[in-house]
């Protein structure tokens, strides 16, 4: 796995997305949160397929955050399971690069 990732992870609405947002920001989980505007998405659920309308967060932070990361997510999502999906960053800025080494925590 790459040293740097972005995070993808859906939320049923704006209040759950910024409480997660600010959280893993502020406790230098992650360097950086986006929140899309609404988006649709369609998924089978249960034997279904369900179609809601919800936010998506876009994550950056370090692969060795995973792991703290996921477990908070699952901490303050109200979804059974939520989508938490990891993608390495295989080229970036290395002026950004270097500023997700300054702002998130490894401790």
């Amino acid at each position: 796995m790459g040293e740097y990732i972005v995070v993808l992870c859906t939320c049923p609405d704006l209040d759950v997305s910024e409480k997660i947002a600010n959280h893993l920001v502020e406790n230098k989980i992650a360097a950086c949160v986006n929140i899309t505007s609404k988006i649709n998405s369609v998924y089978f659920w249960q034997g279904v397929v369900e179609r809601d309308t919800e936010y998506l967060l876009i994550i950056k932070t370090k692969s060795k955050l995973f792991e703290k990361l996921e477990n908070e997510i699952k901490s303050l999502h109200p979804y059974t399971v939520p989508e938490i999906i990891a993608m390495p960053v295989i080229l970036g800025s290395k002026d950004y690069l270097n500023w997700i080494d300054e702002t998130v925590n490894l401790d």
